[in-house]
């Protein structure tokens, strides 16, 4: 707070104005230019200093019990639709776990993480924890494992010195994603036309459909080669029987049943009864980091449905996904970008079209490490996030690429949604058509406009960096314990 000027800040986001407002509807509303509004308005911002919820000798960044005092069993997942860089702190937090496991989603998630000479890492099955020799990765019951696919992650992870061997566990009661569910997830989202949900076509849908209509494959039956064929021959043709454009012969069950009988016996090594190893390791008192898949704003129940992934990767997707009880569960940190991105279709009400998501999407480096897509670029939605900390009871934060704000003179917050009557809306809405037509009110503090990247303490970053950050705890109520700065492994602070 500076010393002229006193503004009392309300914690509530929904309901309470902001102290400096614009109104913008939905995903058509327009703003000018980058150049223009952020980088030559400097003294038209409004300060905005809020108290921490933390203790201030905390913010000095030299926090070594921060990570040392997380629970037994701890869980990363991602507070927005995905991308909010959960791989690197998976990474960063690997080291002093002795599991890190997957619970849900398949090849859909794709997280980046760096070695420590710099190298990138593309991961979409692999859990993040396996660049940490001491690290066991264990793949639960809730993944759907495409098998090709994480021979190659593993192959290319082996061909670049990162030893997998006895290293990776896959659950027997995961389920098989096979080639054609690849081939109909296709094919449905061209069936939906215009209305597609916008998927990585990665099979993920089909998959977790065969699972819940119970004709589906699992791990375990790889073991059973006898009788194989005759499951995949259902699985296909029922695909036949349902699209026109699937050809099913056959000849086509001959090499599927033949590349499979290979895959089986090199995947044997590493089948594991996932659900009596973590619970064993529990017992045994190691520590267990879970590892989310895509994020809260694209759960199943939870999400903006239908645009939305198969599964739950918010909080109870954990128990379900790798057979563990709730009452074991301790700390769960929340990731979430200081802007927010999407890929594919669906809402997004804080969205930033035109040259200023351009302008966004090109600091941040939004293409998705799945599809390679463009990511739609925006402002931070407050509302989403207290929804999403709601429902997952995070302990804290993890705020990534604050970096990425750096050069804007002006930032601004989506703080809460109005009907067109003006009358607000008391949470996230789930009635999409609510969303449509729903005003995003914002409230808009200072940049600090200096590079960030180098810092590696609380206290030295910019006041208005630690506003910005103060402000998102206070409007959420949940501390910010972790910040990114930069993609490497070392570009964070510890608040």
């Amino acid at each position: 707070m500076n010393a002229t000027t006193s503004v009392k800040l309300d914690t509530n986001p929904i309901t309470s104005p902001p102290f400096r407002s614009t109104t913008a509807t939905g995903r058509t509303y327009t703003t000018t230019a980058f150049h223009r509004t952020f980088l030559h308005r400097r003294n038209v911002s409004i300060t905005c200093s809020a108290s921490p919820i933390v203790a201030p000798e905390e913010k000095t960044g030299q926090i070594p019990g921060r990570i040392g005092s997380l629970g037994q069993v701890s869980g990363v997942l991602g507070c927005q639709w995905g991308d909010e860089g959960k791989g690197k702190l998976v990474d960063i937090l690997a080291k002093h776990f002795d599991v890190v496991a997957r619970c849900q989603g398949g090849a859909n998630a794709g997280h980046t993480i760096y070695n420590s000479e710099g190298k990138k890492f593309a991961l979409h099955l692999v859990p993040s924890g396996i660049l940490n020799e001491e690290t066991m990765c264990v793949i639960g019951n809730g993944v759907v494992v495409h098998l090709p696919g994480l021979f190659k992650e593993i192959d290319g992870l082996e061909s670049n010195g990162v030893s997998c061997k006895g290293r990776i566990l896959v659950s027997d009661r995961a389920h098989l994603l096979f080639d054609y569910h690849q081939e109909i997830d296709g094919l449905r989202e061209a069936e939906l036309a215009k209305s597609f949900i916008g998927t990585t076509k990665r099979g993920i849908g089909p998959c977790y459909s065969s699972k819940v209509i119970r004709n589906g494959i699992r791990v375990s039956d790889l073991r059973h080669m006898d009788t194989f064929p005759d499951k995949l021959d259902l699985l296909l043709s029922d695909a036949a029987a349902r699209f026109k454009g699937f050809n099913y012969t056959p000849d086509v069950l001959k090499k599927e049943v033949e590349a499979y009988k290979r895959f089986a016996e090199r995947l044997e090594p590493f089948i594991c009864d996932t659900v009596h190893y973590m619970n064993d390791s529990i017992s045994q008192k190691k520590k267990i980091l879970v590892e989310g898949g895509q994020a809260t704003m694209l759960d199943i129940d939870f999400g903006t449905y239908p645009f939305v992934t198969s599964s739950s990767p918010s909080a109870g997707g954990i128990c379900t996904g790798l057979g563990i009880a709730p009452r074991v569960i301790g700390d769960l940190i929340g990731v979430v970008k200081a802007y927010t991105t999407r890929v594919g279709s669906g809402p997004f009400p804080t969205e930033l079209l035109g040259n200023d998501g351009d302008l966004l999407r090109a600091a941040g480096h939004e293409f998705g490490t799945t599809t390679g897509r463009p990511r739609r670029c925006g402002w931070l939605d407050i509302v989403a996030l207290k929804y999403v900390c709601q429902i997952n009871g995070f302990s804290s934060l993890n705020l990534t690429k604050l970096d990425v704000l750096s050069d804007l003179s002006e930032i601004k917050l989506g703080v809460s949604y109005k009907r067109p009557d003006g009358t607000p809306f008391n949470s996230f809405p789930a009635d999409l058509s609510d969303l449509e037509q729903s005003k995003v009110e914002y409230e808009t503090v200072p940049g600090w406009q200096t590079d960030i990247s180098s810092v590696r303490s609380y206290s030295d970053l910019p006041k208005a960096a630690r506003e910005y950050v103060e402000r998102i705890e206070q409007l959420v109520g949940v501390p910010v314990h972790y910040i990114g700065v930069g993609p490497g492994r070392d570009a964070l602070i510890y608040k």
